[in-house]
């Protein structure tokens, strides 16, 4: 299953920090030049910023549903956000409001994971027992985890599409300056 690696840096991309960007941009400097990871080395955890790691534990969105939010389909957050622009009836806003707190519960225990994979992995190269076995199925699990964070955030876009009307979603977009 070689593929699977591959998938991994796909779906860990909203992961990557600005370094990591500028990293890729950077591979001619000496020695002399600090790296964009220097200080980075003192993370508890290396892949993730203490800001990511809070995120996570949070059931934040850190863009993971971009592809719903910018196509139209509206998050139950930014919905509640605008409820009084949108005119949410009681109902609405009941229902919104349940579809937030299941969604914060299920990506706060789907971040959890994604930090702990993220954990395994990271020790794996701190104990010196990375092998390439190893890392595949530490690689493999973070993915998983991370696929499965997004994927939450995705699902919780659709279903306000059966709470909004056509018009409270035309609204959410142009109120939202898509």
């Amino acid at each position: 299953m070689k593929i699977i690696p591959a998938l991994s840096l796909v779906l860990l991309a909203p992961l990557s920090t600005p370094a990591m960007a500028q990293h890729h941009g950077h591979h001619g400097h000496h020695a002399a030049h600090s790296s964009p990871y220097a200080g980075m080395q003192n993370r508890a955890i290396k892949a993730l910023s203490e800001e990511q790691i809070a995120g996570l534990q949070a059931g934040k969105g850190m863009a993971l549903a971009m592809p719903a939010e910018l196509n139209g389909y509206p998050g139950p957050a930014h919905t509640l956000e605008l409820a009084a622009e949108l005119q949410l009836t009681d109902e609405q806003a009941t229902r919104t409001q349940q579809l937030f707190a299941d969604m914060e519960a299920q990506a706060k225990a789907a971040g959890l994971e994604v930090i702990e994979a993220e954990r395994a992995l990271d020790t794996l190269f701190r104990d010196k027992q990375a092998t390439p076995e190893a890392v595949s199925a530490a690689v493999t699990k973070a993915a998983l985890a991370q696929g499965k964070l997004r994927e939450t955030h995705l699902r919780y876009h659709l279903s306000m599409m059966d709470v909004l009307t056509a018009e409270q979603i035309a609204a959410y977009n142009q109120l939202r300056g898509y």
